[in-house]
């Protein structure tokens, strides 16, 4: 599956739009990782469990999301966004968004 943040893919054409897809995942703070954070917003520094939490939230959300393009019977996802927000205290949603579509080379 193709999967850009592009309108377009180069060397490729649309061949069919197949609608919006998306992807969700709702994570909470753990408690190890807020006693670290507090220590480093001491000391200053990255916050590698956040870092670590927000990638796998990303790679679940486009996961979720490329599953559901492949139901629609897609072979790419154009224009991917993505957007967190906060649930409640502690826990946020990572959302990854795009256009499914099917593709072909263009000397097809």
């Amino acid at each position: 599956m193709i999967v850009v943040n592009t309108e377009i893919v180069p060397g490729m054409r649309v061949i069919e739009l197949k609608g919006l897809v998306q992807g969700n995942t709702v994570r909470a703070k753990h408690f190890g990782r807020d006693i670290a954070a507090g220590l480093k917003n001491i000391v200053g520094g990255e916050l590698k469990g956040y870092t670590e939490l927000l990638t796998e939230s990303r790679r679940q959300a486009v996961e979720r999301m490329m599953a559901q393009a492949q139901q629609l019977g897609a072979n790419a996802v154009l224009n991917v966004r993505f957007s967190t927000s906060s649930v409640t205290s502690g826990a946020a949603e990572m959302y990854a968004y795009g256009t499914a579509a099917v593709v072909q080379p263009e000397d097809a």
